[in-house]
């Protein structure tokens, strides 16, 4: 950390050139006693990367930013503070706090928070920007987080731990044992350490496979931005063994959409299928994922298109987490439908379909937008069909 890049020169410097070119930054002469051009371009870049992102940094005078990856690895401002609604307590430990996004908003929820991270510059980046941010309550340490917790005898009401999903080659994985470090080998000592276990792990890990290599699993949290999921949260508590529930929210620019169940609640259920009647309803990234495929259509009134296709349809339009259209009609799929359709322009999405939306385009010379939407499905008679629709 260079503290030159505090300076009141280098700070207005860099607040008016983010939208400068960067290269032409680098090939200046050297701007400010000290500090590099290059440390300026990576104090740009990474600000930049913060805008809407993580906005309280972004707007905060004199944060000092790590390099650009650190930015694109930390949770946002939207999740770290859905986090911080999960835990409740006294005391927290954020074993692997990386830029300290989540610890800053755990220290809102919990008296005492440790930010732990074993990289020394990073950790002293947040120390220093904890104090800028008015952040009285963190503590950090710097060490590795499994030899942290073996020396240390103190008890948390809850660990929260990002495990790195990059193995020793540095290569990416997501499978639990393979990430840094492997909590599935470290529950007992997570567990002689606090009753509560926070982890964050990435959306591609099967919730199944996640299940079965942890312990005493509470909830699984499956949150997603704007219809994308960016992440799964695994609450552990211990002795636990009642059913799981599963928690899923997406965060929209209009609203929040939420769905939850009961895994067990999940198996119990059977859905009822019917042809494409009046509406047509695509449930979002996290419900997706969730794979509460049955008890969304139950709890809701909806039948399924199929056991496969993962939409739902009703004769009346309803509240639903997820897109909802207005059916126009049902064409078989063939290759006279492309001229009956007559459309040149729609939005096409596949369900349960042997085509890619790619070599659907191609066949059809249907461009991308526009107001019309063609779902190319499965039904429940194992043909296959169009549905034409716009959004309700």
């Amino acid at each position: 950390m260079n503290k030159n890049i505090l300076n009141t020169g280098a700070q207005y410097f860099i607040l008016n050139n983010l939208n400068t070119d960067i290269v032409s930054v680098l090939l200046k002469n050297v701007l400010f006693d000290k500090i590099s051009n290059k440390e300026l371009v990576e104090q740009i870049e990474a600000k930049n990367k913060c805008k809407k992102k993580l906005p309280t940094w972004f707007n905060t005078p004199k944060i000092y930013f790590p390099n650009k990856l650190n930015i694109e690895q930390t949770s946002s401002e939207i999740t770290a503070q859905y986090k911080s609604q999960i835990v409740s307590g006294k005391s927290l430990i954020d074993l692997t706090g990386g830029f300290g996004i989540d610890s800053y908003f755990f220290s809102k929820k919990i008296d005492d928070v440790i930010h732990n991270e074993i990289d020394h510059n990073l950790s002293e980046i947040a120390t220093y920007n904890f104090k800028i941010l008015g952040s009285k309550n963190i503590s950090n340490t710097a060490f590795d987080a499994i030899n942290f917790l073996k020396n240390s005898k103190k008890h948390f009401d809850w660990i929260y731990i990002d495990p790195s999903r990059r193995n020793d080659k540095k290569e990416k994985v997501f499978i639990l044992e393979n990430c840094l470090p492997d909590v599935t080998s470290n529950l007992d000592l997570f567990f002689d350490r606090a009753e509560n276990i926070l982890i964050k792990t990435a959306p591609l890990l099967d919730i199944k496979m996640g299940i079965r290599s942890l312990q005493f699993v509470k909830e699984v949290h499956i949150v997603a931005v704007n219809n994308e999921v960016k992440e799964l949260l695994w609450v552990l508590k211990n002795g636990h063994v009642d059913d799981i529930e599963v928690k899923t929210i997406n965060f929209t620019k209009s609203s929040n959409e939420t769905f939850n169940f009961k895994l067990t609640d999940e198996k119990a259920c059977f859905s009822t299928y019917q042809s494409a009647q009046n509406y047509l309803y695509e449930p979002n990234a996290a419900i997706l994922k969730s794979g509460g495929f049955k008890i969304i259509g139950n709890n809701l009134s909806l039948n399924k298109i199929a056991e496969h296709t993962h939409l739902y349809t009703s004769e009346h339009l309803i509240d639903f987490p997820g897109r909802c259209f207005k059916i126009d009609k049902v064409v078989p799929y063939k290759k006279s439908s492309f001229k009956e359709l007559q459309i040149k322009k729609a939005n096409i999405t596949t369900r349960n379909f042997p085509i890619s939306v790619e070599a659907i385009r191609r066949k059809s010379k249907i461009k991308d937008g526009g107001n019309n939407y063609l779902f190319y499905i499965k039904n429940n008679d194992e043909m296959y069909q169009i549905i034409v629709c716009n959004k309700a």
